[in-house]
């Protein structure tokens, strides 16, 4: 029985080579990715890859560009505490699915239309809220101050899937002298350490507390 002719490869183009990056760097860390690397994945030789990105710096303008599309685009006729909440929600969710990208979001010096748009998004919808130009600046920078703070946080816990906050709080402090550090075994043994406790629940309430402080005069001040 004659064999199966090999079946055509997928022709290259630029959001193929850009979805495998994103693949490869979600899958072997942002440090993995080279274009020898991407080559390989795509079963192609390197020199191909660049009649489609000029340079790895392109191929990561493009990537983050695709991290930027996946997050909730705030609406500016929208309430803007709901739309930011929203968008900060979605911003979480999008940066653990790709954990590289943290440190990359706002390091392009040729970002995509995604990126840009999601930007001119966040600052329509604090303008459409009444907030001035410069107190939109402040709160952008706060809020993306506290998402992608919390998220390298998240990532960096030395807590395996099996464990629990309480397990790890115990075998950090349980060789205290007794009386020592007071205030970190009371939050570890009184809250840390219950049964319904997880670091990812202190999300929400740390970003009403940002959101709370920004609805107090969204105008107010220089």
């Amino acid at each position: 029985m004659p064999s199966k002719p090999p079946r055509p490869r997928a022709s290259l183009s630029r959001d193929r080579v850009v979805a495998a990056g994103v693949e490869l760097a979600d899958q072997e860390g942002i440090e993995a990715l080279s274009m020898r690397k991407l080559a390989q994945s795509l079963g192609v030789e390197a020199m191909s890859l660049y009649h489609h990105v000029a340079n790895k710096d392109e191929l990561l303008d493009g990537m983050v560009d695709v991290v930027f599309s996946e997050v909730h685009l705030p609406a500016a006729a929208g309430p803007w505490r709901a739309e930011l909440q929203a968008r900060c929600d979605s911003l979480r969710t999008v940066l653990l699915r790709h954990p590289w990208a943290v440190g990359l979001l706002d390091s392009r010096r040729s970002p995509g239309m995604a990126s840009l748009g999601h930007h001119d998004a966040v600052i329509g919808c604090l303008l459409g809220g009444g907030f001035t130009i410069r107190r939109a600046a402040h709160a952008f920078a706060t809020l993306d101050a506290f998402v992608y703070g919390f998220v390298l946080q998240e990532l960096a816990l030395p807590i395996a899937d099996h464990e629990d906050a309480g397990d790890l709080a115990a075998e950090v402090l349980g060789n205290l002298p007794e009386g020592a550090l007071p205030h970190l075994v009371a939050m570890a043994t009184e809250y840390v350490s219950r049964d319904d406790y997880s670091f990812a629940n202190e999300f929400a309430p740390g970003l009403a507390l940002i959101l709370d402080g920004l609805a107090a005069e969204p105008a107010a001040g220089p």
